[in-house]
Parts: C-alpha cells; structure tokens; sequence
C-alpha cells in the first residue's frame, strides 16, 4: 500500500467532506498488516483495551433494552476512541488505555448520533423482515391452504432473509468510515454515513475481499476459547484506520485530545 500523501497535496482533502479514491483489492490485506504492526506497537495496552471494551458489551448485555441501546449508541463512540488510538501510534505517541474513551471528548455528540442511525436503521431491517414473513403467515392462514402456507412462509422467510442481509450490509458499509470521518475530519455524522457508504462501494472488491478475510479472521480468533478476540479487536481497528488514510487520506487537521491527566504529587 502507497503512503498516502500529505494534507496539502491530497486531491481528496477537503477537510469535513473529502472524497474517496478508488484501490485495488490487494490493498485490503495491506490494510490487515497495518492493523497487525499498530497492534504489535503496544500489544499490552491494546490487550487492556480490548478486556475493558468486551467486559462493557457483557455487562450491557444484562440489562435489558436499555443496555442494548446503549450499545449500538455507544459503539461508534468507543471505535472512534481505538481510531485515535491509532492515530496516536501512527505519528509515534503512545497509546494509553484512556484512547477507549477519546470519542467522549471528541464529537461525543456526533458520533452518538451515528449509534442512533445505526439503531434505527437496524430495527427497521429487522421490522420490515418480520412483517414480510409475518404478512405471509398470515395471508397463508386466512386462504386456509396449510400447503400453501408452508410454501408461503419458505418463500417469504427466504425473501426476509435476503433483504434483511441486503440492509445489513448497507448498514455495515455505512457504518465503517462514519467513526473516522466524524472524529478525524469533523465530518456531520449523516454525512459520514453516506460518504462512508459510497466510499466502500466504490471499492467493492477490496471490501470484498476485506470481509472474506475478517470472517476467516473471526473464526481462527474464536477457537483458542474466544481469546484470540482480545488480539483480533485492535487489529481491525488498525485495519480501519489503515483503511481510512488509504481511502481518504490523512486529516487536515489532526484531532486534539486533553492529555492524559498529572498524577497527583505525594
């Protein structure tokens, strides 16, 4: 993969809205490696983040509704917090365990609002599938043919399916660049989305390719009892982040975080 070049000679660098640029799919194992040498830069800390950031999805896990909400809301909030990471290591700062939380006190807003439209448009996904298939049952059962309704409900389970693995995945390609665009570019959260969606179809073969690989990814991860997910989590998240500059360039204007706060003198 090319270095991308400066902010000021990037043709794409408009700073709020820049425009994607089109690499080939072998670009996409590129966006791998720099995810594994962000990783290797500071493996213990990357370790604690990723035990803080799965010991917060369990515990929301417990409460019902409400901690799903906060989950998605709160998702986009906590990747944005591993971009900066990245970022941090990328212009040779270290990463602190404190990087999880960045995206609170950078466009805590924005990117909240990214979560929403990640909540809405998932349970719409998932309503408009259950009123497809539930449409169909009912229809079914109304013409009293108990063969035609099992036909029926194949069918439109099938078709449920379909659509709602269609909008998964226009979610999902929404939702890839939307972190690092709002938090590094200061980019409106629905505009992040939209660039984020055509940005990754316009590379449908790297992304393609790109997603192959994470699910093979995922199970490899998996198989030591979960534990490799500890390693695999920061790892995409510098495989974003490799992404992100790849695709868009780097920030004009890189973001600014507090710093970490003094110790107390004894």
């Amino acid at each position: 993969m090319t270095e991308p070049a400066s902010p000021a000679a990037h043709p794409y660098s408009n700073a709020r809205h820049p425009q994607p640029r089109h690499v080939s799919p072998a670009h996409s194992v590129e966006w791998l490696k720099a995810g594994w040498s962000l990783f290797l830069k500071s493996p213990g800390v990357w370790m604690i983040i990723s035990v803080i950031f799965f010991t917060m999805l369990v515990v929301l896990e417990f409460i019902p509704l409400l901690g799903q909400a906060v989950t998605l809301i709160g998702f986009p909030v906590m990747v944005a917090g591993m971009v900066l990471g990245c970022h941090a290591l990328a212009e040779g700062k270290p990463l602190r365990v404190d990087h999880l939380f960045g995206g609170l006190k950078v466009h805590a807003g924005n990117l909240a609002l990214v979560g929403v439209f990640y909540m809405l448009i998932a349970g719409l996904a998932a309503f408009v599938s259950f009123v497809i298939v539930g449409g169909a049952a009912l229809t079914g059962y109304l013409l009293g043919a108990l063969a035609g309704l099992g036909l029926g409900l194949v069918s439109a389970m099938l078709f449920g399916f379909v659509l709602f693995s269609v909008m998964w995945v226009l979610l999902i390609t929404a939702l890839w660049f939307a972190a690092p665009l709002v938090v590094l570019r200061d980019t409106p959260p629905l505009d992040a989305m939209k660039m984020s969606l055509k940005a990754c179809f316009d590379n449908f073969g790297a992304f393609l390719v790109l997603g192959v690989l994470i699910y093979v990814l995922i199970w490899v991860a998996m198989l030591p009892a979960g534990f490799g997910l500890l390693v695999l989590i920061p790892v995409l998240a510098g495989t974003l982040y490799a992404s992100y500059l790849d695709v868009f360039g780097p920030p004009a204007t890189p973001p600014a975080l507090p710093p970490a706060a003094a110790p107390e003198p004894d």
